[in-house]
């Protein structure tokens, strides 16, 4: 009985992120209401918080959970790979897959993490990232890259791309995989000598 009482909650839960993403997503944190995502998570709006205790709270959660979606498919994906380029591309085609899936939490965490919220939100924000990137630090201090070519400035291009295809891609056209193989193509450089 008290497992059903919690998987009914975690799914009230769920479907509180899923819609405050969306509404995050379509209005900004500014011009989403409390209001409005209930309504869309068919709750009432003074049951959103049982669950989160201001609306702040609740982007940190939508972005949070983001970030663990997109972390889970790259993290499967690499482990089947361990060519130091081949698991670079794996992880830029799950990252892309993920966020494209999942596009109304991606656009919460390309658009929403720049902006001014509290201190205490914007650093659990940056330790959620910090996290997800070590990832890709992992991922490209593996690589056979050409002496010169820095490692964190290749790091913040191949994830400022992935962000930046919220904005252009289509779907129909490259697939998410296309798409990776070509970016981390711009990347890799056959007189690599692991420099």
């Amino acid at each position: 009985m008290a497992s059903n009482r919690r998987q009914r909650k975690d799914n009230r839960r769920d479907r509180i992120l899923d819609a405050a993403a969306a509404q995050f997503s379509k209005a900004g944190y500014n011009g989403a209401s409390v209001r409005e995502i209930a309504t869309s998570a068919g709750i009432l709006p003074g049951s959103m918080y049982y669950h989160f205790s201001s609306k702040e709270e609740l982007l940190g959660a939508v972005h949070e959970e983001g970030l663990r979606k997109i972390k889970d498919e790259v993290t499967a994906a690499i482990a089947n790979e361990s060519e130091p380029w081949a698991r670079l591309e794996a992880a830029c085609a799950a990252h892309l897959e993920a966020l494209h899936e999942s596009k109304d939490y991606g656009s919460v965490i390309a658009t929403e993490f720049p902006r001014r919220h509290a201190k205490k939100l914007r650093a659990r924000m940056i330790v959620q990232r910090d996290e997800y990137e070590e990832i890709f630090r992992g991922l490209i201090a593996d690589l056979p890259l050409r002496r010169g070519v820095s490692r964190k400035y290749l790091r913040l291009s191949l994830i400022g791309a992935m962000a930046w295809s919220l904005v252009w891609y289509r779907a129909g056209r490259d697939s998410p995989k296309q798409i990776a193989r070509q970016i981390v193509n711009l990347f890799r450089c056959p007189e690599a000598d692991g420099g």
